[in-house]
């Protein structure tokens, strides 16, 4: 049997290359099925904090390694970042956590307009449904359970979201996709699975199960949140309101009154994650048709118009 080629093969990761063009087609669906349970008997919590220290390290040989064996397997130009030399970093977090040039990005500035939190891809988008948001084909969960608050997640139903995956080689900070006050952070502790697509097709309430970081806010449509959700190996969550946050056991909540401009930096992620947009049912807000699961977006880029009046 003849091997299929692929016009871009030579620049794949190899892994990515080998389960995507060589292990789904033939063992896809029980490959994929063992990958997301094999992630529930990993040391979630240990090996990232293994993974953060090793990031956060400032022995060049340690930061050398990791910057140049991470840009060589993504491809990672840094054209469009401010420092255009890997020496520039002081560490694989400073790294991962590069700041773009000023004029890399343009914050769509459409009356009323939604915009990507995030570079990445959507993961799902649309309205939530009897309090569910839709996390892959055939999955759903609860959106009390995401915010950790049921009394927020009603006032939320029937309201609507947009999921975005940052992927390893993004752009890792989130910035502002409205503009609001924001008015609380609830940190949740939890697991670390990873949150790509196969494990959210696997993995039951994912994103309503991994550590995460829910960010409120007062807009003029009411109230809104941007959730950033931790993954695997992900070695911690920061905003600028909060500084990074320290993890423990227990939910921590802290009150806030910072408000933020459309595009304005909110926080950023020390490797790959997920963020999720959550409205209101006042906001009416409208989905771009062209935004759909799989589309890749930027930060900045317009998702949608929030019609409240």
């Amino acid at each position: 049997m003849a091997i299929q080629q692929y016009p871009d093969h030579d620049k794949i990761p190899p892994l990515t290359c080998l389960i995507n063009y060589y292990i789904k087609p033939y063992f896809g669906s029980l490959i994929m099925n063992l990958f997301a349970t094999l992630q529930q008997f990993v040391p979630q919590q240990q090996l990232s904090k293994v993974a953060g220290r090793l990031a956060a390290s400032r022995h060049p040989y340690v930061k050398r390694t990791f910057i140049r064996s991470f840009a060589k397997a993504y491809n990672v130009s840094l054209d469009e970042y401010e420092r255009q030399s890997f020496n520039a970093y002081e560490s694989f977090n400073d790294f991962f956590t590069r700041e773009l040039k000023d004029d890399a990005r343009i914050i769509d500035s459409s009356a009323n307009g939604i915009v990507s939190p995030a570079d990445g891809v959507i993961s799902q988008l649309g309205q939530i449904r009897d309090h569910k948001l839709l996390q892959a084909k055939g999955r759903d969960y609860d959106i009390g359970q995401l915010l950790a608050n049921s009394e927020e997640g009603s006032y939320f139903a029937d309201g609507s979201f947009a999921t975005v995956y940052l992927a390893p080689s993004n752009y890792h900070r989130v910035h502002m996709p409205f503009a609001g006050t924001l008015t609380k952070t609830r940190y949740v502790p939890g697991t670390l699975f990873s949150v790509n697509n196969t494990t959210a097709a696997n993995v039951p309430d994912l994103f309503a199960r991994n550590e995460r970081l829910v960010c409120l806010f007062d807009t003029e449509y009411g109230k809104a949140a941007v959730v950033m959700v931790g993954a695997m190996i992900v070695a911690g969550i920061e905003t600028v309101a909060t500084g990074k946050i320290s993890r423990t056991e227990d939910i921590q909540e802290v009150d806030h009154d910072m408000s933020f401009a459309k595009g304005d930096e909110l926080g950023r992620f020390y490797l790959g994650s997920t963020a999720i947009v959550v409205l209101p049912k006042a906001a009416k807000a409208d989905w771009q048709d062209s935004m759909k699961a799989n589309s890749v977006v930027q930060m900045g880029q317009l998702l949608g118009v929030a019609n409240a009046k």
